[in-house]
């Protein structure tokens, strides 16, 4: 069997900026990665070149999925089942992912750039001239959820004011946030000022994505019948996809190659084990909670009830407020002050679940309401306005007041039990 080898090449086409690109025969069969800048016409073009050479009979693209069907139906967020995001937990990764395309369309409407280009012409081209499409990078979801769990969880509330604060801030986006984003993707630079800070982002934001990708790349030759590929990668993984391809060079046997990138996919691909303290730690706030209000009666009954009192007033207050600030249905903060000192207690279900359902049934949001979406939630004022952004903020600040009132009428009775 033939042996690996690459060879490193960078192009000299008359475009504004050269584009990195290097080749690796893998297996007998030839792999070209083009390192891209995410914002560059020039990149588009360089695709587009390419691929019209004839020279390739298979497309690989830094794109997973979830982020090819967005890219490929703009509308996908229309068929979104409401009620089923807030009641499989899957809010906050709709928030941050509604936060990474405002985000994106700021750029946009700013310098009159469109983030992907490159990529949508990959997709055109490969359609075009009936090339297989594969797609390599990791799901954007278990990217984000090894981010998240790879920081100290002091670092994690940081990381999610700065997604929410990339769409709130009235800031114009800079140009070294834009030098960032020609050599990331919209995910990278949105986290840029993080990974200087906390190396420990470096990992699964950039490296392992460069290993996943060459895995998916040293994949593909063995079970694919495509004999030449063109991958189109962002250029600040090109080193890393280089640097992974050749270690693998010696590999000679088929068999043993698929085996050493489905063994590298399936450990990237895992999702970090959670905790059992995260789990327990609502329920121990619960018992110590049910026990301040038994030792609060054992007392006296005045001292009881005033510890029920402050527990409805607190716990409800802060979690109308959150629907308050939402701009929930005046039903819907009414529905967040009964149900938050309840919810509170039941661990198996939160405040914001019942304020969405509320919210939701008398604010229903229509068809024109999901295709704006992703307009809308480019602008502060689009996430009140928009009815579908309006109930992830009900759910999203109705949870955060109770989770508040949670732990200040706590330290108030415990404070009260230990007079």
């Amino acid at each position: 069997m033939e042996q690996t080898n690459t060879d490193i090449k960078i192009s000299t086409d008359n475009t504004e900026q050269d584009e990195p690109i290097f080749e690796h025969t893998l297996a007998g069969k030839k792999i070209t990665v083009l390192g891209t800048a995410h914002v560059s016409k020039a990149s588009a073009d360089k695709v587009r070149e390419l691929l019209e050479t004839g020279h390739y009979d298979g497309v690989a693209i830094e794109l997973c999925p979830s982020r090819y069907g967005s890219m490929i139906d703009p509308d996908s967020l229309a068929k979104m089942d409401l009620f089923r995001v807030f009641k499989e937990g899957k809010a906050s990764m709709v928030i941050a992912s509604l936060a990474l395309g405002a985000y994106q369309q700021k750029m946009a409407e700013e310098f009159g750039i469109e983030p992907g280009a490159e990529m949508r012409m990959a997709i055109e081209q490969a359609e075009a001239l009936n090339c297989n499409i594969h797609l390599i990078d990791r799901d954007v979801g278990t990217t984000l959820k090894r981010v998240y769990s790879n920081v100290p969880w002091w670092k994690k509330m940081g990381i999610i004011g700065g997604l929410l604060g990339s769409v709130v801030t009235s800031e114009k986006v800079s140009e070294d946030e834009i030098e960032r984003l020609k050599e990331g993707d919209i995910l990278e630079t949105t986290f840029a000022q993080f990974a200087e800070e906390a190396k420990e982002l470096y990992s699964p934001l950039i490296d392992e994505r460069d290993q996943y990708m060459a895995a998916k790349l040293e994949q593909l030759v063995t079970e694919s019948d495509n004999q030449s590929i063109l991958a189109v990668v962002g250029a600040g993984h090109l080193k890393g996809i280089e640097s992974y391809l050749a270690k693998d060079e010696d590999i000679n046997s088929p068999e043993e190659l698929h085996a050493k990138a489905q063994a590298t996919i399936e450990r990237l691909e895992q999702l970090p084990k959670k905790s059992r303290w995260p789990k327990l730690i609502p329920w121990i706030i619960v018992a110590i909670l049910i026990a301040g209000f038994a030792i609060g009666f054992s007392k006296s009954t005045d001292l009881g009830i005033q510890l029920l009192i402050w527990w409805v007033v607190i716990n409800g207050s802060l979690s109308a407020l959150g629907a308050a600030i939402a701009k929930g249905h005046p039903l819907t903060v009414v529905g967040a002050f009964i149900a938050a000192p309840i919810t509170s207690l039941n661990p198996t279900i939160g405040a914001g679940m019942v304020t969405a359902a509320i919210e939701l049934y008398l604010r229903k949001p229509n068809v024109g309401d999901f295709s704006q979406l992703r307009k809308d939630t480019t602008h502060i004022s689009g996430w009140w306005k928009n009815k579908v952004a309006r109930t992830l903020l009900v759910f999203f600040f109705s949870t955060l007041g109770s989770a508040a009132g949670t732990y200040i009428a706590g330290f108030k009775i415990f404070e009260s039990l230990v007079k």
